[in-house]
């Protein structure tokens, strides 16, 4: 099904979206736009919504199972505010957002679905989840100088920490469990990045909720929302496996040529399963068995 913009669906099915979780895949480039949508499919969202320019294909196979709405700012705060714009017209359903190239895993996704994950995570009263933007790069830059290789990707096994996050109007004051997370390319890289986009933390799934909205930094407006877990124990945390940042590294000029190769001592093949970042504690089962 394709549609000339969001509010064309509205217009003609909302039916469409009522019932949820909806993944939301805004598509940057021509990077990896199928096997993006296909492994999200896969998860078990009631919809995969494609966010992505008229002028850009998709596989016909994959143009059976996905919703396409041509939109041609898919990026900044255009991405923001549409994500927002869907969360208004579904209140109640959760809403998962992600750009091409990256592929979400949670825990045991290879054996469960995302609605049996949020039908628990929405017992334990918590509306939104925590997720770790992991960074994907290829192993050999020279065979594929964009960086993206599903063949033969690779991840830091290391390098990942947190430092606490202060109010704003207390700098002293850092907030009852919110932490701000690093590591990847954005922390070995971080002369290339600026520096309020080194962090990998994202409120990436979320329950839509009146009067909340989803910020320019990837957290809630409801800051309770943006917590890594309730107050009696840990909750169930996700990662958004992506190539967005090797991407860009690879593509923009003024780094190209500094990163001849993304490969370190701690670099280790990605192995494409949840037991693998369960196993580096780069996601969290909570009580979650």
């Amino acid at each position: 099904m394709r549609f000339t913009s969001f509010d064309d669906l509205v217009s003609k099915d909302k039916a469409l979206i009522k019932k949820g979780p909806l993944a939301l895949i805004f598509v940057e480039d021509q990077v990896e736009i199928d096997t993006t949508l296909r492994h999200h499919v896969d998860l078990g969202f009631s919809q995969v919504i494609a966010f992505m320019p008229a002028a850009f294909k998709m596989a016909y196979d994959v143009s059976e199972d996905v919703i396409r709405v041509d939109c041609e700012k898919t990026t900044g705060q255009d991405m923001i505010d549409m994500v927002n714009k869907v969360a208004r017209q579904v209140p109640g359903q959760w809403l998962y957002y992600c750009f091409n190239a990256e592929y979400l895993l949670f825990p045991f996704c290879e054996t469960r679905t995302i609605g049996e994950m949020l039908a628990f995570h929405a017992e334990e009263r918590r509306s939104a989840m925590l997720s770790y933007v992991i960074d994907l790069y290829a192993d050999n830059l020279w065979e594929h100088p964009n960086a993206v290789s599903i063949e033969s990707a690779l991840m830091d096994k290391t390098g990942y920490y947190a430092l606490s996050r202060h109010d704003k109007e207390n700098h002293n004051h850092p907030k009852e469990r919110q932490l701000n997370f690093y590591g990847g390319l954005r922390w070995r890289y971080e002369e290339h990045i600026p520096q309020v986009r080194r962090k990998i933390d994202r409120i990436s799934i979320f329950r839509a909720t009146e009067g909340v909205d989803l910020r320019s930094d990837f957290t809630m407006s409801d800051e309770e929302m943006n917590t890594f877990s309730c107050e009696w124990h840990n909750n169930i945390t996700a990662s958004v496996c992506s190539f967005r940042t090797a991407k860009a590294l690879k593509t923009n000029p003024g780094s190209t040529f500094d990163i001849p190769s993304f490969k370190w001592h701690n670099s280790v093949p990605f192995e494409w399963h949840s037991r693998q970042l369960l196993d580096l504690g780069l996601m969290e089962p909570g009580q979650w068995f």
